[in-house]
């Protein structure tokens, strides 16, 4: 990762504003959507191309399973997460197995195409609140959440790919959604550090990176949301939690981002608090604007941290990845036994 900025691409292929773009010394890594994607092949040139422009620059996206699939048509349908924590009340065992395959053959395809990591897993509590997370929760018992957490993300490092948990220190309590608004979670501070931000803690160093919250939790600072903490995230995380890992901001032009100030003052925030990485999507002029305008100068904990989210060894391509005796075992298990209706 050669810079903290997070960008994304406008279409299906590298135009020459996105190339002005991604080459900017402050962007490190750049974020794909459903609009960049047409088949395997065009992913494919796409990643190359995104590469060739800067090499050592990292391609990532939101591939989940369940709703949150950016690539489909081409892709194994990866079940939501909640399935496998519905599975686990039957047979744990089978549970973490399937789980395990859904990560690696998530990981295995992306990395086939050429892209290097996943915003994966969530690991926010399912506490029947929050819409906007709902399936994607494995379940709201954090000892459930960590333990298949641990076994997606055990599949995700088979094929090479660091994870990354999200959104801490939970989204799941709170009912606004913080792509519209800013949520306020009231809960007292013991509920939040000893409940929904416990797979943090137990995951350890198995975690490579996180997301953080547009999310104020009352009880552990009472102005600033999470992603612009220095409390939550220098204090608690780092200290208290002693997490190591990568710290992404959630995207800096959602509504719950939003009061923080202009988007450099709200990049310049996030990182002041002790995110090492910033996202902005969907706002190629804001973009423009960050580039412009954000002074940054990386660490030694940057590029130790940020080394971390680079894919592990050679992936096949899709063709040849088919053909492999893991794929097609782990295919034939990614699916639960139980399934929701």
């Amino acid at each position: 990762m050669l810079g903290p900025v997070v960008c994304d691409i406008a279409g299906t292929v590298l135009t020459e504003e996105d190339k002005k773009r991604i080459t900017h010394p402050l962007v490190g890594m750049v974020i794909l959507f459903t609009r960049n994607y047409a088949s395997p092949e065009q992913l494919t040139e796409l990643c190359r191309s995104i590469h060739e422009a800067k090499p050592g620059i990292l391609i990532s996206v939101d591939q989940e399973g369940g709703r949150v699939q950016r690539f489909r048509e081409g892709f194994t349908e990866i079940p939501a997460m909640r399935e496998y924590g519905v599975q686990w009340k039957d047979d744990p065992e089978a549970a973490a197995r399937s789980v395990t395959a859904a990560g690696y053959v998530l990981a295995a395809e992306l990395r086939a195409c050429g892209v290097d990591m996943t915003f994966a897993p969530v690991v926010d509590l399912d506490w029947g609140n929050s819409e906007i997370i709902g399936s994607r929760s494995f379940a709201l018992d954090p000892r459930v959440v960590t333990r298949l957490a641990r076994a997606f993300s055990q599949g995700m490092l088979i094929a090479g790919m660091a994870n990354c948990g999200k959104h801490f220190p939970g989204h799941g309590y709170v009912t606004v959604d913080s792509h519209e608004g800013l949520p306020v979670d009231d809960r007292e501070a013991r509920r939040i550090i000893h409940g929904d931000a416990k797979p943090y803690t137990w995951m350890g160093a198995g975690l490579v990176s996180l997301m953080t919250a547009h999310v104020v939790y009352s009880g552990l600072d009472p102005v600033n949301p999470a992603s612009f903490s220095r409390t939550i995230l220098r204090d608690i995380l780092r200290k208290e939690l002693r997490f190591t890992g990568f710290v992404f901001s959630d995207d800096l032009s959602m509504g719950g981002a939003k009061g923080q100030g202009d988007i450099v003052e709200r990049a310049g925030k996030a990182l002041e608090a002790g995110c090492d990485g910033v996202i902005v999507c969907n706002a190629p002029e804001e973009v423009d604007k960050l580039l412009a305008g954000l002074k940054w100068e990386p660490t030694a904990e940057f590029y130790e941290r940020s080394a971390r989210l680079a894919p592990r060894g050679d992936a096949p391509d899709m063709e040849a990845l088919k053909k492999t005796q893991l794929y097609r075992m782990a295919r034939e298990q990614l699916a639960p036994v139980v399934t929701i209706v």
